[in-house]
C-alpha cells in the first residue's frame, strides 16, 4: 500500500468511527433535501463531465441515462449533440424537476428505481451512468448491467463514470460499515440509502464482464474516479 493510500485510509477509519452513530438517510429524501445547492456542489466535477461528453459516441440517437438526476453530464453531451434523444430515469423526482426546468424541450424523465425499470432488448444507442451505482451491493449491480447488456443495440456502449475504492480494503471497509448501520438503524433491506461502497476498478470490470461485455476501455480522468466504456459486440 502506497503512503498515500495508507493516508487516506486512516483518514477513512477515523470518519467512519467520527459517524458510527449517524443513521443513514432514504436515498431519495438525502438528494431532496439538498437539492438547492446539488449543482453547485457538484460543479467540482465540471472537467469529469466534459470528459465524459468526449467519450459519448458519435452516431447514437437513442440514449438511456440511469440515475441522471438534474442532468449535469447531459448538460456537456447535448452542447455536442443537442439532437439525441434521451430517457432519463431516477428516483429522486425533485432532481427531475430540477432537470426539466434547464431545457425548452427536456428530455423524457421516469421517476423510479431503475433496477426495476424495463429497458428492453436491444433498443439503445448508449447507456450512461455517471456517480450514481457506488451506492449498490455488486449483486445489484451484476443484475443491471445484465439488463443493460440486452438492451444496447449490437455495437452500443454503456458510459459509466463512477467512483472506484482505492484498494480491496476500502471496498471491504466501506461494506461492512453499511451493513452494520443497516442492521443497528433496522433498515428495510428494500429501502435504498445514502451510503458510498464502491468496488475496485477490478472488480466493477469483473461484473461488467460477467454481463457479457468483452471489450472495455478504462480512463482515469477524475480524482479518485474512473470512467469505462463497455462495448456490446
Amino acid at each position: 500500500m502506497s503512503e498515500t493510500t495508507d493516508k487516506y485510509m486512516n483518514e477513512l477509519r477515523e470518519w467512519l468511527l467520527q459517524t458510527a452513530d449517524q443513521n443513514l438517510e432514504e436515498m431519495s429524501e438525502f438528494f431532496t433535501a439538498r437539492i438547492e445547492g446539488y449543482e453547485e456542489h457538484m460543479s467540482i466535477w465540471k472537467k469529469s463531465y466534459e470528459r465524459f461528453a468526449e467519450l459519448f459516441p458519435k452516431g447514437c440517437e437513442k440514449v438511456l441515462d440511469i440515475g441522471c438526476g438534474t442532468g449535469l453530464e447531459l448538460d456537456e453531451i447535448y452542447k455536442r449533440y443537442p439532437d439525441i434523444s434521451v430517457t432519463g430515469v431516477d428516483l429522486c423526482q425533485s432532481m427531475l424537476d430540477k432537470l426539466k426546468e434547464k431545457y425548452i424541450n427536456p428530455p423524457e424523465v421516469i421517476c423510479m428505481d431503475y433496477f426495476q425499470y424495463d429497458m428492453e432488448i436491444e433498443k439503445w444507442d448508449a447507456v450512461i451512468s455517471f456517480e450514481s451505482l457506488h451506492h449498490f451491493l455488486p449483486e445489484k449491480k451484476k443484475m443491471l448491467y445484465q439488463n443493460i447488456y440486452y438492451a444496447l443495440k449490437h455495437g452500443a456502449v454503456f458510459l459509466l463514470g463512477d467512483y472506484v475504492a482505492c484498494c480491496t480494503e476500502e471496498e471491504e471497509l466501506l461494506r461492512k460499515e453499511y451493513f452494520e448501520k443497516r442492521k443497528k438503524f433496522q433498515i428495510p433491506d428494500e429501502q435504498f440509502v445514502h451510503f458510498d461502497i464502491p468496488l475496485t476498478l477490478e472488480h466493477e470490470k469483473e461484473l461488467l464482464y460477467s454481463a457479457g461485455f468483452s471489450d472495455i476501455e478504462i480512463y482515469d480522468d477524475m480524482e479518485e474516479a474512473m470512467i469505462l466504456v463497455a462495448k456490446k459486440k
